[in-house]
């Protein structure tokens, strides 16, 4: 039997946060530097090898504002992560912008990374003490939004 598993990435110009996620808990997670994420991806494709890959894409939203440089970096860094997924393990991983998590989790695309935190707290419960953890224990900075971004893929199925 196949046991489905998503690994989301946030990724950045320098480091990337991560979740392994089974549609119910984490089986993994952290933020590391984006060199060391081709090896989390390479590592999660050799024991999950059926496992999917979604990737936050970077989109463009009219607000008249430049992009500087971390945007292009990130760019950069996306390419470099869907293509160590593809030559590795011959599959293509899904995109999904920021905008349809915002929407999925909070219903409202100005939503902000405060409000997916909360609506992932709401869902899933407090994150707990060391002496008394709960689901989301030790989950931090970006690992929230790569969090929101595997509990959206994971849900919806036009995502990509």
């Amino acid at each position: 039997m196949n046991k489905r598993i998503l690994l989301a990435i946030d990724p950045g110009n320098e480091l990337s946060a991560y979740v392994v996620w089974n549609g119910s808990k984490i089986e993994d997670k952290g933020k590391v530097p984006n060199h060391h994420m081709l090896k989390v991806i390479t590592a999660y494709g050799l024991n999950y090898p059926q496992g999917e890959v979604c990737i936050e894409q970077i989109a463009h939203y009219g607000t008249g504002m430049p992009a500087g440089r971390t945007v292009f970096d990130t760019c950069i860094w996306i390419g470099r992560f869907v293509q160590c997924w593809e030559y590795l393990f011959d599959r293509e991983p899904r995109l999904l912008e920021r905008r349809r998590v915002k929407m999925h989790l909070c219903g409202d695309s100005r939503a902000k990374d405060g409000n997916i935190r909360q609506a992932l707290i709401d869902r899933y419960g407090e994150p707990g003490t060391k002496k008394n953890p709960g689901m989301l224990y030790g989950v931090s900075a970006d690992v929230w939004q790569a969090l929101g971004l595997a509990v959206t893929a994971w849900e919806v199925a036009d995502c990509g």
